[in-house]
Parts: C-alpha cells; structure tokens; sequence
C-alpha cells in the first residue's frame, strides 16, 4: 500500500524536475536532454529484453523512435542547416527504422548500434555548445561617485 504511493511520489518529482530542467534550459541544451532520454530509453529496451518484459521493451523502444523523430528529426532546420541537417536527418531516420527492426526481432545487437551512435553524436553536440558569457568577463566602466563630473561651458 505504501510502496505504491512512495513510487508515485518519487516519480512526480522526477517529472517536476525534469519539467523545470527543460523549462531553464537552452534550445542547446534541449537537444541533448534529448539525446539522454533516447539513450535511457535503449537502455531501458536492453534489459528489458534481458528480462523478458517484452512490453516494457516495447514501449521502451516506441519512447526512443518518439523522441528521435518528434524531437531530434523535427528540430533541425533543413534550409539553415543545409548538408549537415541532411545528413542528420537521414541517420535520424536510419536509426528510427533499425530500432522498429530491433523492437520486432529482439536484436540487441541493433540497439547496442543505435546506443553507440546516439552516445556520439551527443558527445559531439555537446563539443560545440556555446560559452556562455559570464558577467565577470564584461568589461565594467568604474563609477566614483565622488569624482567631480566634466563641465561644460558654452562658448560665447
């Protein structure tokens, strides 16, 4: 009876954190909060075929299909990102195929692929994510509030 009540408590303060994570986060870090969650969804689908929880592994591999077209796919800018977002999105439609192969034939071997490549590209995103200005870094213009201000006189 508790344990019920305790896990679904637990579970609503993940979510509460995660909804405030994407909520201050950046359209960079969206992205690979993105990446973490088809990640742990691949994780999620390798035990669950170790286990032989075939519709946990199921819907573990639907989150995974989700988040990389409803997420990943769907934020690129095919005409601002020209060949890069090309090619992205093909392997975003490869990986999105083999995971539909992999969740039909219990192929491990397909989602350990899948794992690995998303593993990579979020190392890789993460490489090019934007420095962000700190306010120590901007050069401050010293105020002496006791220092006596420029006149100006008018020419006659």
């Amino acid at each position: 009876m508790f344990g019920s009540s305790q896990k679904n408590g637990a579970s609503a303060y993940a979510k509460i954190g995660i909804e405030t994570g994407v909520i201050a986060a950046n359209p960079h870090k969206l992205i690979v909060m993105l990446f973490d969650g088809a990640i742990t969804a691949i994780s999620n689908a390798l035990k669950n075929i170790e286990t032989n929880n075939v519709a946990a592994k199921g819907q573990s591999i639907s989150k995974a299909i989700a988040i990389i077209d409803n997420g990943l796919r769907a934020s690129l800018d095919k005409k601002v990102g020209g060949e890069v977002a090309l090619s992205l999105d093909s392997l975003y439609e490869y990986m999105s195929r083999q995971l539909l192969v992999a969740n039909l034939s219990n192929d491990t071997n397909l989602l350990m692929e899948i794992h690995s490549l998303l593993k990579d590209l979020k190392t890789t995103w993460e490489a090019i994510a934007p420095i962000p200005v700190s306010l120590t870094e901007i050069p401050r213009q010293e105020y002496d509030a006791l220092a006596p201000r420029p006149t100006k006189f008018l020419e006659a």
